[in-house]
């Protein structure tokens, strides 16, 4: 070989190893599994088909599916009372909640409208206070601060308006590489966007900018076998709630009997 042909090769090798290690850097890591401790456990409702939990002012707010039973209502959480509830008609399917200042946005599954209603008097409001319609099905619903974040089952979070409800962006969610289907209910805390992902027993965290799963809670014992094995198939986990005064997670699903604290490891927030 030449001394121009080495020189030639070694940059080449020098320029292949440059850009290695360029894609190794821009690469995202791969999503890993977080930590928690259970540090509480509360009643819950076994008849409610959780669809939509938020925490607000002491309280859970609770939407609960099924057609002929669906409902809107506010639960006391150590008791699991329920103190105000607001069925819905009964041909909707109700689904996601989420709060924006001192109102709450309801989704339906099918029936493509969103309710806006009063955080405080709802079930004794006559009508919702706005009604929105969407193309599509609705799941889940939160709020950021800025944009509500909406799923339809697919892997796509849908960004909306607080106020018009009109889509402003979208984003696909994926996996370590591999598109994640089925996002239900979901929690927006901080930068993330907290899911549970139908007939999956974790709750995954997705980067809300980039659609990254960069890490999941298994929650697949934080029932004990006894409660478990007393659930019928659709009883499955689904309901994410967050403390901000305690920084602790509320979780439960559809049918259950319990509404479980968790309390993060540090890292996982």
């Amino acid at each position: 070989m030449t001394p121009g042909r080495f020189v030639r090769a070694l940059r080449t090798g020098w320029m292949l190893l440059a850009l290695l290690m360029l894609v190794a850097a821009c690469s995202p890591e791969p999503a890993r599994e977080l930590g928690y401790d259970v540090v509480a456990r509360y009643p819950h409702d076994a008849r409610a088909f959780t669809q939509g939990l938020l925490w607000h002012d002491g309280a859970l707010y609770e939407s609960t599916g099924l057609y002929g039973e669906s409902s809107l209502r506010r639960v006391d959480l150590d008791t699991g009372e329920v103190q105000d509830v607001r069925y819905l008609e009964p041909d909707v399917f109700a689904e996601g909640l989420a709060r924006i200042g001192d109102e709450l946005v309801q989704l339906t599954w099918r029936a493509g409208e969103a309710y806006r209603w009063p955080v405080d008097g709802f079930a004794t409001t006559s009508q919702p206070m706005t009604t929105y319609r969407y193309a599509g099905e609705g799941w889940g619903l939160c709020f950021d601060g800025a944009r509500l974040v909406m799923s339809d089952g697919s892997d796509t979070l849908t960004f909306r308006d607080p106020t018009t409800f009109e889509a402003t962006g979208r984003v696909s969610v994926t996996l370590d590489g591999e598109p994640l289907e089925r996002l239900n209910e979901l929690e927006c805390i901080g930068d993330h966007v907290w899911a549970n992902v139908w007939f999956d027993d974790r709750i995954v965290r997705i980067d809300a900018k980039t659609g990254l799963v960069n890490g999941w809670l298994d929650l697949s014992e934080v029932l004990p076998n006894d409660v478990r094995n007393e659930l019928v198939r659709d009883a499955v986990l689904n309901g994410i709630a967050w403390r901000p005064e305690t920084e602790t997670m509320l979780v439960t699903g559809k049918l259950w009997p319990q509404v479980i604290e968790l309390s993060l490891d540090p890292t996982s927030r």
